[in-house]
């Protein structure tokens, strides 16, 4: 995600910071491990230590090294020695000064560093969120891949599939509840009564490939995409064939066009549509004022109500539920170890957010039966499994603490940051 005064550069004080964080998390001098169980990773007896230091009221840091000895390269992903370094972020919300939200930068369609988010959202700490569309070449590559849900806007909707493991906040309470949520949307004309189901929110429509070489996008009648665009999603709409309606903040029509890619001026919204939906769009808005439906509800079937404060990111497969491990056994590259983020809550209420380093012969990652194990061990009774890989970023006070995969830190999509301070609305 300068100035003329004689205070130390910017590459300085990150150095510093650095460094200071670092000299927190080695292990004190003359202290024994610590007492609690050890992670139920690879053979009984490794070595294990941990280091906890205190953040703020409520918030607490503790690094687990489990395993001594660097693992051969070739047996990264079969070893039972380790080693496994784990970083654990607690966020006890009965004491802690601050609440927790999801941020994703400037805009939704670009990535930005967890670091650049925690530092940009004066957060105290953060780890990367939502499994993003990621591919440099796409317009959006910071487009959620699900569910992204920023202080009551629903500017992502989960997909359906049942992978899909979210994770909702509602930060004036710091209370997270996990679960798979559905979406439903439609536009609908109040003069005419049409209606038009969306497709997707904030994401680039697929142009059908047998329409790609229409001059008249009204012309094709291959299926393709109802997409809503807010001005959140970036400076412009996607470009391309189809067609667009632009909307006022009533939902009134400005202009249509038969191309896609404009600028929203502040309150405007707009829809794009390729394929059939291009003249089933047109129809639609026949210059009337449309509504929109956009209905989020959980596994039960029951609405859930959207508000201000209530953030929510995406996963991949639920680690642990009321107190049980549930994640399915699988095989392939994901099922394999890997870095890993963990978003869970324990019995009494507390936010844990860790990060297990992987992919690396001083810290072999995780496979998805191992992630739940540790999410257990931590006593994460509800816990989800965030994006990870190279994205596994954790950061305190916008320094990185944790050692990603990749030759550096990757861009994400979003985060998950504690804030300082109680919540307050968004301004607008």
């Amino acid at each position: 995600m300068a100035s003329t005064s004689h205070r130390p550069g910017p590459v300085r004080v990150a150095a510093l910071a650095a460094a200071a964080l670092l000299l927190l998390l080695a292990p004190p001098a003359g202290r024994a491990a610590a007492a609690e169980p050890a992670l139920p990773l690879g053979d009984p007896g490794l070595t294990e230590t941990r280091t906890t230091q205190t953040l703020a009221e409520g918030v607490t840091l503790t690094r687990i090294v489990r395993g001594t000895e660097p693992a051969p390269a070739d047996q990264i992903n079969t070893t039972t020695r380790g080693p496994w370094t784990v970083d654990v972020l607690t966020i006890d919300p009965r004491t802690a000064r601050g609440h927790l939200r999801a941020t994703y930068g400037p805009d939704l369609a670009r990535t930005e560093k967890t670091t650049d988010l925690v530092r940009s959202s004066g957060a105290l700490a953060g780890v990367n969120g939502s499994f993003f569309t990621f591919t440099a070449s796409q317009d959006s590559p910071g487009d959620p891949v699900g569910l992204g849900l920023y202080d009551g806007r629903l500017l992502s909707e989960p997909t359906g599939d049942t992978a899909e493991a979210d994770f909702v906040l509602d930060a004036p309470g710091n209370r997270a509840v996990m679960g798979r949520l559905s979406w439903s949307g439609s536009l609908h004309n109040r003069r005419t009564g049409a209606t038009l189901p969306l497709t997707y929110i904030n994401h680039p429509p697929v142009v059908p490939a047998a329409c790609a070489g229409l001059t008249d996008p009204t012309q094709c009648t291959a299926a393709g995409d109802v997409v809503r665009f807010t001005p959140e999603f970036a400076a412009s709409t996607p470009s391309g064939a189809g067609v667009e309606a632009v909307l006022d903040r009533h939902g009134c029509v400005v202009r249509t066009q038969r191309t896609r890619g404009t600028q929203l001026a502040a309150g405007q919204t707009s829809v794009q549509a390729t394929g059939a939906g291009a003249a089933a769009l047109l129809r639609t808005v026949d210059g009337g004022c449309l509504r929109t439906d956009s209905v989020l509800t959980d596994e039960q079937g029951r609405r859930v109500p959207v508000h201000p404060g209530l953030f929510g990111v995406n996963g991949r497969y639920r680690l642990t539920a009321h107190g049980r491990i549930v994640v399915p056994a699988g095989s392939g590259s994901f099922f394999d170890r890997n870095p890993r983020t963990i978003a869970g809550t324990t019995r009494d209420g507390r936010i844990v957010l860790a990060t297990v380093d992987g992919r690396m012969t001083t810290s072999v990652g995780t496979t998805m039966a191992e992630t739940a194990a540790v999410a257990d061990a931590l006593g994460l009774t509800d816990a989800v499994n965030l994006d990870g890989g190279g994205s596994t970023t954790l950061s305190v006070e916008g320094v990185l603490v944790n050692h990603p995969s990749g030759p550096a830190e990757r861009a994400v999509g979003d985060a998950l940051v504690f804030v300082p301070g109680p919540y307050r609305p968004a301004e607008g």
